[in-house]
């Protein structure tokens, strides 16, 4: 299950983190958000060892969604030893998550 992250937290958790991390920028209001965290939750269950998942709700985090010029969302970054490695907007399918993962998992 992905996990809640702020302002407070996301340097540590994120831009700290050894290994590969996924951040899914959402907000309750949104739709297509919603219709993505079915997939944000598999990809945290498939890759238990692999990834860590985060959730960041843009409305309550305003700070890291302004750095990373979140303009639209949902949009999923992947980030590798702290620095944006990928990332891709609006309600993809859970297939396409999981090639960006599975490329990022095996060095790409």
């Amino acid at each position: 299950m992905p996990q809640e992250i702020t302002d407070e937290n996301f340097t540590e958790k994120v831009e700290n983190a050894d290994g590969l991390v996924v951040v899914d920028f959402w907000a309750a209001w949104c739709a297509p958000c919603h219709m993505l965290a079915p997939s944000i939750e598999q990809l945290a269950e498939k890759y238990p060892n692999e990834l860590k998942v985060y959730k960041l709700d843009i409305d309550n985090n305003r700070q890291t969604a302004a750095k990373y010029r979140i303009m639209s969302i949902p949009t999923v970054m992947w980030f590798k030893n702290g620095k944006v490695a990928d990332s891709i907007l609006g309600a993809v399918p859970y297939e396409i998550l999981q090639e960006k993962s599975d490329k990022l998992i095996k060095g790409g």
